[in-house]
C-alpha cells in the first residue's frame, strides 16, 4: 500500500494525525513561528518534556507526547539554516523529512503533518524546499509501511502552490 501525499493550507496545530511535525531549533526551545504555535497550542508539558530530552540535532529527530494539541505526538526536526547552500543545507532539509517518518515507522505513527520546515525565520528558499521535502519524504516511505498518509501543512497559499507542484498537483505558473 502506497502511502498518500497532500498539501493542504491551514494551522498545523489543528491537524487531527498521529504526529504532527515541529520546525525546532536546536535546544527544542518554544521559539517563534510554527515551533511558538505549537508550543503555544500544546502547552507547558510541551516545553516540559522538551527540556528533559535537551536538544536535538539538525537533520535529526525526537518524538514528544501532543498535550493539548489534536494530535497525540509531535515530532520535532531541526531544520538546516540557509546560508546560501554552502554547508549542504539541502541534505540536512532531506534529513529532516527522513529522520521524521523513520521516527514515525519505529512508533506505529499512520499519519503525518508537516509544516514548511526550515522556509521561514531559517530562511531556506521555500521553492527550493517545496521538491526537497516530497522527494525525501516519498524516499523514506519506501521503508515506512505503516506510515499511510503525510500532508504538508502550508501557512500560506503561495507556499501551497509550491508544494502542490512538487507532489505533481499542478503546473508551474508560465515563466516559472
Amino acid at each position: 500500500m502506497t502511502a498518500t501525499l497532500t498539501a493542504v493550507q491551514g494551522d498545523i496545530t489543528r491537524e487531527r494525525v498521529d504526529a504532527i511535525v515541529n520546525a525546532a531549533n536546536e535546544a527544542l526551545l518554544p521559539g517563534g513561528g510554527v515551533c511558538g504555535a505549537i508550543h503555544r497550542a500544546a502547552g507547558p508539558g510541551l516545553w516540559e518534556e522538551c527540556r528533559g530530552i535537551g536538544r536535538c540535532d539538525p537533520g535529526e529527530a525526537v518524538l514528544t507526547g501532543g498535550y493539548r494539541l489534536p494530535a497525540p505526538h509531535v515530532i520535532h526536526t531541526v531544520g538546516p539554516i540557509w546560508e546560501g547552500g554552502r554547508f549542504d543545507e539541502d541534505a540536512t532539509l532531506a534529513s529532516c523529512y527522513r529522520a521524521s517518518i523513520a521516527l514515525a515507522q519505529q512508533h506505529g505513527l499512520r499519519s503525518l503533518a508537516f509544516p514548511a520546515i526550515s522556509t521561514g525565520i531559517y530562511g531556506f528558499p521555500a521553492a527550493r524546499a517545496a521538491p526537497i521535502a516530497v522527494a525525501a519524504t516519498r524516499e523514506a516511505l519506501a521503508s515506512a509501511p505503516a506510515v499511510a498518509e503525510v500532508r504538508f501543512v502550508c501557512f500560506e497559499a503561495a507556499i501551497l502552490d509550491l508544494y502542490r507542484q512538487a507532489l505533481g498537483e499542478v503546473r508551474p505558473a508560465a515563466g516559472g
